[in-house]
């Protein structure tokens, strides 16, 4: 049994992160670690766009990287105010839209990425060796209780 994937237990740190070789059903495993994450980060606002943002991520990893070895890295932003997700690979080429028309079926996994994040960005890693795609999304500030009580 994977515990990575059952309800948050106390303690849960603000960090996970695993490396493996991805493959068709890593996707759904992952988005349910990065939701019993996000629910123990008390940011279940996030839950939708960081997995959607996390499956296409995933799925680059697994159409164009040959071996679908990637490390996967969660983590809760310093000030609490959102999370990052990083997805590490072999494949040195930038991630880039492949979508060639309007009306093309795939290719589109960066645009829905940059549409339901804060920010997005990728970073080379040394000689050529990989890369590092990454997320982040802005967690919703804490509304506090104003209410004046009367005497």
């Amino acid at each position: 049994m994977n515990h990575a994937t059952h309800q948050p237990w106390p303690g849960l740190g603000t960090r996970y992160g695993t490396d493996f070789t991805l493959g068709a059903h890593s996707a759904r495993h992952l988005r349910r670690i990065l939701r019993t994450y996000l629910q123990a980060w008390e940011m279940p606002e996030l839950c939708e766009p960081a997995t959607l943002a996390l499956t296409e991520l995933v799925a680059n990893v697994v159409r164009h990287t040959p071996d679908r070895r990637a490390a996967v890295l969660m983590m809760r932003r310093p000030d609490g105010r959102g999370m990052r997700v990083e997805v590490t690979d072999r494949c040195p080429r930038p991630p880039q839209s492949t979508a060639v028309d309007d009306l093309a079926e795939g290719g589109r996994g960066l645009v829905i990425v940059d549409a339901v994040t804060a920010r997005w960005g990728w970073t080379p890693l040394a000689a050529r060796l990989g890369k590092t795609v990454w997320f982040e999304c802005d967690a919703v500030p804490k509304r506090s209780d104003s209410r004046i009580q009367s005497a």
